[in-house]
């Protein structure tokens, strides 16, 4: 990105200050005391559930009134409530799709500048700029509607960047990305927050990722407050123990593969030639050609650089997309009387033989707390009450999600909300499993458990799909890989 001016950046003040949502018990963050000097550049770590993005929705001013939760102590932003301040912060969220305001790339990006009345001609240049350093390369008239995940993504960094913010916070944004737009992203932003002098904080749970350009690591606690802040370097060698247990990505440490039976039983769905697009058979197809089968207690690994496909061929395999072309068709022992074409399946059909989990997990809620929300599909199914308890109270235990039972699935941090996502499917015991970034949003701790857990579903004979960027999740589990990258359509 070519140089800008510079601008000073902004100072963070945090004295005894915490945040709790409201309808939760504990505060998401606790007796937080914690100074950010002007021009640093922070990695934030800590557990799921530790309180980063909370965190950080308050240095951006976001969290909302009291209706919403309640605070205490204060968070300054250069001496003042971050909610003053939104003009001097840019955030970029877990959730892209949150942050798409506009119908076209670079309106989109361009909005934020709009709104500090930035001038014309300095907007423009900007959204040029700020597209090229991302490395989105679309026209400013496409449509942000028929972006991926990793490209929204892009996005949001792109809108974040134009305003030249003094603080620049960022949440998960390599997350969706593929191996080379991770690096080409955490590049952009050094170069950056160099350009501009900006203070930067970042969560991202893979540590490695940002090593390089950062020159310093803070630990939240899970219980509250600091657990460890120091040189990069020196907290990662002084506190590696202490941090592993925390769930913390140490670099070096290794991750333990899950043992699996490998038990192989009959084929469940079978796709040759399949042609896949966004807008079903009635719009163009974004990949083509593919061969697929999945197999009782197999898994498959689908990859691929950002803008592949590769979502929409798991909509399309859960039967919520139909094909553009080919064949894709149901064997008879999972279809079960059905029929074998998944996307003429009814609700209650699909519930028990396609479970899917899309990419944004709040995409599938429909409850008000994690309890309700676990029983919507068992309900569906007309599973009896005690039954429904049962299978409700053991998901909750085994996916560590049990003591917030009673809480808003809105409320949940993203790696929370990621994991109940996953356990809502599981509810309703289908056969089939597709799953998109299943271990986006993990801890160490809560994806060595996730993992496991999957294992043990292959080992039982269900059949998995599985979106993914983690190389890790690909050496733990896939029996297969499937690359996108050389499917794109004609």
């Amino acid at each position: 990105m070519p140089s800008v001016s510079a601008q000073a950046g902004a100072r963070v003040i945090a004295r005894g200050w915490g945040w709790r949502h409201a309808g939760r018990r504990a505060h998401a963050v606790s007796a937080l005391d914690l100074v950010i000097e002007p021009g640093e550049r922070v990695l934030l770590l800590g557990a799921s559930g530790a309180g980063k993005s909370t965190l950080l929705a308050g240095l951006a001013g976001v969290l909302g009134g009291d209706e919403d939760g309640d605070s205490e102590g204060e968070l300054l932003v250069d001496g003042r409530e971050p909610a003053s301040q939104r003009g001097r912060v840019g955030l970029v969220l877990q959730d892209p799709d949150s942050q798409v305001v506009l119908a076209r790339v670079g309106d989109d990006v361009a909005f934020g500048c709009e709104n500090l009345a930035v001038p014309r001609d300095e907007i423009w240049r900007r959204v040029h700029e700020s597209l090229e350093a991302v490395g989105l390369d679309l026209p400013l008239g496409a449509s942000t509607t028929e972006l991926s995940g990793g490209q929204k993504q892009r996005l949001a960094l792109a809108g974040a960047l134009a305003m030249r913010p003094g603080l620049l916070l960022l949440d998960e944004p390599t997350a969706n990305l593929d191996p080379a737009g991770v690096v080409e992203v955490r590049d952009a932003v050094a170069r950056v927050s160099e350009s501009t002098g900006a203070t930067l904080v970042v969560v991202e749970h893979r540590v490695s990722v940002w090593l390089p350009v950062v020159d310093r690591v803070v630990v939240l606690a899970a219980g509250g407050g600091v657990l460890a802040d120091g040189r990069p370097d020196d907290v990662l060698r002084a506190e590696r123990d202490t941090l592993t247990t925390a769930g913390v990505w140490v670099p070096g440490v290794d991750l333990p593969v899950p043992s699996r039976r490998r038990v192989v039983g009959e084929p469940l769905l079978e796709a040759t030639g399949l042609a896949v697009g966004r807008r079903g058979a009635r719009g163009p197809a974004v990949a083509a050609d593919i061969d697929l089968r999945v197999v009782a207690g197999r898994a498959v690994a689908v990859t691929g650089a950002n803008g592949a496909g590769k979502s929409t061929l798991a909509l399309t395999v859960a039967g919520l997309l139909p094909p553009v072309g080919g064949r894709f068709a149901a064997s008879p022992a999972l279809a079960a009387g059905a029929g074998t074409s998944p996307i003429r399946w009814r609700p209650r059909e699909l519930l028990t033989r396609i479970g899917t989990v899309f990419q944004d997990p709040e995409h599938q809620f429909l409850s008000t707390t994690l309890r309700r929300e676990l029983a919507v599909g068992p309900r569906a199914l007309a599973v009896p009450g005690p039954e429904i308890d049962g299978r409700v109270d053991a998901l909750l235990e085994r996916l560590r999600l049990d003591h917030l039972a009673a809480a808003n699935p809105f409320t949940l941090s993203g790696g929370e909300k990621r994991r109940l996502s996953v356990a809502t499917i599981l509810a309703s015991r289908p056969s089939v499993l597709v799953l998109d970034e299943p271990t986006f949003g993990q801890d160490a701790r809560t994806w060595r458990e996730l993992v496991a857990f999957l294992a043990e579903l292959l080992d039982d004979g269900r059949g998995v799909v599985a979106v993914t960027h983690d190389a890790d999740l690909v050496s733990a589990l896939a029996d297969d890989v499937l690359d996108l990258s050389s499917r794109g359509a004609a």
